[in-house]
Formats: structure tokens, sequence, C-alpha cells
């Protein structure tokens, strides 16, 4: 596949990163000549400094031949602008945009997007994904990590398999005869920094990271099989009154009503504009490094606290001083992956990473196949593939136990018509049924294949 990338930012770098490595033929555009240098050293990509929304500039990284172009500069119009060229004089077929800025994504003004006015097929909102991932956290206190397929009726959730669990030195294979009628099957764990798809022999270990493909209706069954079970968040803080911070507060009145937020914002002019636009919500000027502060938000009662300031330390060392006054949980938003390694160390339970987010709903549209859904985990070390099963598919028409899959791949849910079906070896996929599963990263291709429509199809 052949991809023009405008922006080579953490979100451009990441994404050039990526589909580099599955030898996709990436060129990348930036107006900063440092960030070009940057990612060809690192990368096998080529590099073009300019604006990307320039006619010319797009030519020379080839966007005559490209199959899609992803806009991830930091400016919306530069992004929009970019997509409306590729299509009007470079007749790309898939267009990708990053837009930041809710008034474009109002609904009375939803035709803006179509063919007939700006053509972009897919618009990625990092505020609005990134708030939903906090969203379901906050709705999930015990799982590390939620995301939803098939229409919202399987969920993968990230379980930590702690001193709590008692689950483990369990073969995964006795699991599933302790428990006959739960619908959750291990996919993944992250052992050591290291991601590997378990057999049924396997067994959960102290310290493992467990993916689990479930029913969404059994997601705190699952939790609390593996010591996890927590009461929804209804007493929260938020430091941070920024896009995310008004998203993630007006969501929370909006789906969790028994809850009660309070925002805290070093900003005096975003807290007052923040509180003139939400209802139930307190908010609350000041810094959310200041103990009294953090009191008087209630931090020592508080089910939850949610770092989301644009400053990585302050996110970081507002969660150790609310953890040590009391907080129940914390999830702190961190860009810097260097981070990532020692926030529990510190006592901070969870984090999010917006690069990964946006990186898994950008790689959703990348994927060849009839892909519905991917979620990308550990920084690339394996995937969450939803997609649909058609007649031609080599997973269709067999019992499972027959199919041979290679290891790294490992079925967690099949969604057929209504009903979410738990694999088993005599489960038997059939076309149009949709399948959730895991791939590592080395196995996405072969996933890919499994669901591509064959020529003789037609």
């Amino acid at each position: 596949m052949r991809v023009v990338i405008c922006g080579a930012g953490q979100v451009g770098y990441g994404i050039a990163e990526r589909l580099a490595a599955e030898n996709n033929d990436v060129s990348v555009i930036d107006s900063s000549p440092e960030l070009v240098q940057n990612i060809q050293d690192r990368l096998d990509v080529r590099g073009h400094v300019g604006h990307g929304s320039h006619p010319d500039v797009l030519a020379r990284a080839g966007a005559e031949q490209a199959d899609m172009i992803i806009a991830v500069t930091l400016y919306d119009e530069v992004n929009m602008v970019a997509c409306q060229v590729a299509h009007s004089l470079f007749n790309v077929p898939t267009k990708i945009a990053r837009i930041r800025a809710q008034s474009y994504r109002q609904p009375h003004w939803q035709n803006l997007f179509s063919r007939d006015h700006m053509p972009i097929d897919v618009i990625i909102s990092p505020e609005i994904e990134v708030g939903d991932v906090i969203l379901r956290r906050v709705a999930l206190p015990g799982a590390s990590d939620v995301v939803l397929f098939a229409q919202e009726r399987i969920a993968m959730v990230a379980i930590n398999c702690d001193e709590e669990c008692p689950v483990i030195d369990t073969p995964l294979s006795q699991l599933s005869e302790l428990f006959p009628d739960l619908k959750a099957t291990v996919v993944g764990v992250w052992r050591n920094g290291e991601m590997f798809a378990p057999k049924s022999s396997d067994q959960i270990r102290l310290g493992d990271l467990a993916y689990v493909i479930a029913d969404k209706g059994q997601i705190r069954r699952t939790l609390s099989i593996f010591g996890k079970e927590r009461p929804e968040a209804s007493r929260i803080v938020i430091a941070g009154g920024g896009n995310i911070g008004l998203y993630l507060a007006r969501r929370i009145e909006e789906s969790m009503s028994g809850s009660r937020v309070k925002v805290i914002e070093a900003s005096r002019e975003k807290a007052i504009k923040m509180a003139d636009q939400l209802k139930r919500t307190v908010v609350l000027h000041g810094s959310a490094l200041d103990e009294q502060m953090l009191e008087e938000a209630g931090i020592t009662n508080a089910d939850m606290m949610v770092s989301i300031t644009n400053d990585d330390q302050v996110n970081i060392l507002s969660l150790v001083l609310a953890k040590k006054l009391g907080c129940k949980n914390t999830l702190a938003l961190l860009n810097n992956v260097g981070y990532h390694g020692f926030t529990r160390s510190l006592g901070i339970d969870d984090y999010v990473n917006p690069r990964a987010v946006t990186i898994s709903r950008i790689l959703q549209h990348v994927r060849r196949g009839r892909i519905r859904g991917v979620y990308s985990l550990q920084n690339g070390a394996a995937e969450i593939i939803e997609a649909d099963a058609l007649d031609t598919s080599p997973l269709v028409g067999k019992p499972l136990r027959e199919l041979d899959l290679p290891s790294g791949i490992r079925i967690g849910a099949i969604y057929h018509g209504d009903e979410v079906i738990q694999p088993t070896g005599d489960c038997v996929i059939r076309p149009k049924d949709r399948v959730v599963m895991l791939a590592l990263n080395e196995r996405v291709r072969q996933v890919e294949q499994m669901f591509r429509v064959s020529l003789e199809f037609f």
C-alpha cells in the first residue's frame, strides 16, 4: 500500500513507524526540516519538507500513486485542505484527517465532509477518542483498559493480575471448567515486557496483564472472577479543563447521573468558560499540585481522580499526591512513552496514551480485508481485530479445532446474528459472522488475508 502522511509529530511518526514496519510504501510531509530528518534517520520512509496542503509538495510525495492520505498535522485546516487537494487533483481513494475543533463536528454541519463538499472519508477527533476511552475506565475502575466491538456487544478488557487475583497459577482450561457459562476468553498476556497468545494449558502468573474478550453483559462478572470487582466511580475529580476535560465531564453528566464531578483548572478564563457549559459539575480554579485545592475538591473521599492536563509531569505528580491523600483510583494522561514504565511504582493505577488511541483508530482503516475494528496493544506488540467472515474465508465452515490456526492468533468471540458466542473446539464460523480476535504483530498480515475477498468470489 502507498500512503502519504502529512505531519511528522508524535501521531504521524507512530503511524509511519507501524506502516513502514509492515513494508508499506510510506512518504511523510512536514514543514519542519528537523522532524523530517528525524523520521528519515529512524524509519524506512521518504521525507519531504513542505506544507502538506500544497499541490506541488503532495505531488513530490507521490500523491498520484497513493492509495491513502493521512493528514495529522497540528492544524485542522491544513489537514482538511490536504484531503481536498488529494481528492481533487490526485484522486486519492481514501482520505483520513485529524480534526480537533469540535465546531466542525456539530451535527447540523455533518454534510460539510461529504463527497460533494470537502471529501474526507474518515475524521479522527483525538479529544473524543481519548475521552471515550477514559469514560469506559471510569465506569469500570477494575479494568486497566476497555474497548467495545460488534455494535458494543463484545468487550476487550485488560486486567492486572496482582495479589488480589484468585486465579493466579490456574490453567486457562480449568477456568472454562469452573465457569462453563462465562462468555469470556483470555486471548493475550503481557508478561515481562512481551506479549503472547496463550494456549489452554497456560497459566496466569502474578504480575501478568491479561487481555480478555467477553460478552459485554459479563464484563463485571469477569472482573469479579479476576478479583477486580469495583463499583462504578461516583465521586470523580478531573484535573485539566481543556477539550478532553470538558468532553469527559459532559459525557459523565449525560451517562452517569449518580456521579458527582469536580474539575480543577489552572486557567481562570478556562475555568469560567467550562463552568458556563456544564450543568452539575463543580469547576474549581487552582493547581492540581496544591494539596489544599485537592482537599477542597474532596480528594480524600474520591473514587477516582483523572489527571488530563497538557503536562505529563503535572499529571503524574498530582496523582501521586491524590493517592497519598486517600483517593481510591487514579488515571493519568501520558504522552511521553518513557513515563509509562514506572507509573505503577509511583502508585498510579493506570494511564492513557493519546497517540496509541489515535493510531488504533487510524489502523482500522489501513487494514485490508473486511476489518471493522482495530485496537493496538502495548505499542504495536499485538492488535485486537474485529472482522467480517465471508464465504471465501478459510475460517468458515469448519469446527475451530480443525482450523489449525497459527500460534500468535487467538479467537475471543464470535458475533452471530444478535448472539455472542464463546469459541470452543466445536464452534463453526459461518458467513457474515463477526470474529473478534487477538493477533500478534507478526500475524496481522495473515489475519488480513483470512478476511480478504478472493477474486474467485466475483
